[in-house]
């Protein structure tokens, strides 16, 4: 019987390569948003309901995604023309929560093979041998793989969340800071731990600009107007 495990690539990895035919023509992934920022996601299939709404959602907030420097990249194991014919359902006859005429322009991955789907290690076998689970893969301007979420097939995703975690990464990245639970623009963030003894007896007596609620937990405010001055790098 075939061996229906695949490896998933891991944080901190370079994303692994492909050559795809697309929705919009075709891509070398990732290499040809080199510099940009990339949000690699899988869906179980074309015309159904929960990746309807998802796809309407990505298409939506595109715009979002464009002003962090983010590339969309869609897939799923189907072909070019049941892709072409949902998105054109979806744009002529779909209307939800408030969204309608809804054109997704950003590419959808035909992948009938199951070569990305196995390379990113988007097929879960105990889940489904022939569907994509929702797979969502943070990708650098440096083509790393910064984060992953994975979400069954009956789950739809929680966009805030994919958007929450774009801006985490590239304000970590920007301020060579820490962000603690549930962090937004604005929020207190964490400051790198004490290197020494001094630096952290230092720290608790009052360092200026830095609360210490211990001597290894120190934080500082970061302004929403300085985070988002720096978004999209």
């Amino acid at each position: 019987m075939e061996n229906l495990t695949f490896q998933m690539p891991r944080i901190g990895d370079a994303a692994p390569e492909f050559k795809a035919v697309t929705t919009q023509g075709e891509i070398n992934f990732p290499s040809d948003y080199k510099g940009k920022w990339k949000i690699l996601f899988s869906h179980p299939a074309d015309f159904t309901p929960v990746c309807t709404s998802e796809f309407m959602t990505f298409a939506t907030m595109q715009k979002d995604f464009e002003a962090l420097n983010c590339q969309l990249v869609g897939l799923s194991i189907d072909g070019l023309f049941s892709h072409i014919a949902w998105l054109r359902s979806i744009k002529d006859k779909i209307e939800y929560k408030g969204m309608k005429n809804v054109e997704v322009t950003f590419p959808l991955v035909e992948d009938i093979s199951m070569n990305v789907a196995k390379l990113y290690g988007m097929l879960q076998p105990n889940e489904s041998t022939t569907k994509a689970v929702r797979a969502v893969f943070f990708i650098d301007p440096k083509n790393m793989i910064r984060a992953m979420i994975y979400y069954p097939l009956s789950l739809g995703r929680n966009f805030d969340e994919i958007k929450r975690v774009l801006i985490g990464l590239q304000t970590a990245d920007n301020f060579e800071i820490a962000l603690p639970a549930d962090w937004r623009p604005g929020d207190d963030v964490i400051v790198p731990p004490a290197g020494s003894c001094g630096v952290a007896q230092s720290r608790m007596d009052g360092e200026d600009g830095i609360t210490c609620h211990d001597w290894y937990f120190c934080t500082k405010k970061l302004s929403k107007e300085d985070v988002e001055s720096r978004l999209g790098k």
